[in-house]
């Protein structure tokens, strides 16, 4: 339905607006995208019927948003929300890199304001970024596969290290995580040979596994599973 359609793109709006720091704007726009989200008939209908009036009946939804939504029906495009989507292309690269980080956009904007994340030290790498990935979507794709690569080595990584790695972006691999059994702490082995279990104690002995399956506990690792 159209409905989606456009709540989808007030939604982005509002994300835009809490990039770009505006105070009351952001909350407008979620609880109209919410309104379109729950209405059960269709906007353009309700257009067709009442005009923008009509719109402006809709729960959570202003003049100025319907103005917008009016736009969206008749052009199939809203202008606000291309400007705005090109005007914080920048900022969305800087937040989406701290996300990778576990950073959120609240958390990103206090430690900016005391200090404790210099933000324009961001800026620079992220415009480069856009220019050389040719769209914020390219540039979080490319942010998101050095993240998942480094995360999994237990590296470190820095926006940088996406112009880095940019040349060998496509053959970045995440290094496999494996999960190994044990049992009250002792790791166990599968023995392909006599399809059994077994717990090798402290000496290296393999004694044989009698609990149950639920009893064996699977824990992260990066090794390979050894198996005889």
């Amino acid at each position: 339905m159209v409905n989606q359609k456009i709540a989808k793109i007030l939604f982005q709006i509002e994300k835009y607006l809490r990039i770009k720091g505006t105070a009351f704007k952001p909350r407008a726009y979620q609880r109209a995208a919410q309104g379109l989200e729950n209405l059960k008939e269709d906007v353009s209908e309700i257009y067709q019927k009442k005009g923008l009036k009509g719109l402006m009946e809709i729960p959570a939804i202003g003049k100025s948003i319907a103005e917008k939504i009016e736009e969206y029906l008749r052009k199939g495009k809203i202008k606000y929300y291309e400007e705005l989507k090109q005007e914080t292309a920048v900022r969305q690269i800087v937040t989406h890199y701290f996300e990778t980080k576990d950073i959120d956009l609240a958390e990103l904007k206090q430690s900016a304001k005391k200090r404790k994340i210099i933000y324009s030290r961001y800026t620079r790498p992220a415009k480069q970024l856009l220019e050389l990935a040719g769209s914020v979507k390219e540039a979080e794709k490319a942010i998101d596969k050095v993240a998942e690569w480094a995360k999994s080595r237990g590296l470190d990584y820095v926006i940088e290290t996406v112009f880095k790695k940019w040349l060998e972006l496509n053959r970045l691999k995440p290094k496999e995580i494996i999960k190994k059994p044990f049992f009250r702490g002792k790791p166990m082995i599968w023995s392909q040979t006599f399809k059994k279990w077994y717990v090798i104690d402290d000496n290296g002995e393999w004694l044989e596994f009698a609990g149950l399956e639920s009893d064996i506990e699977w824990r992260t690792n990066r090794n390979q599973q050894i198996t005889n």
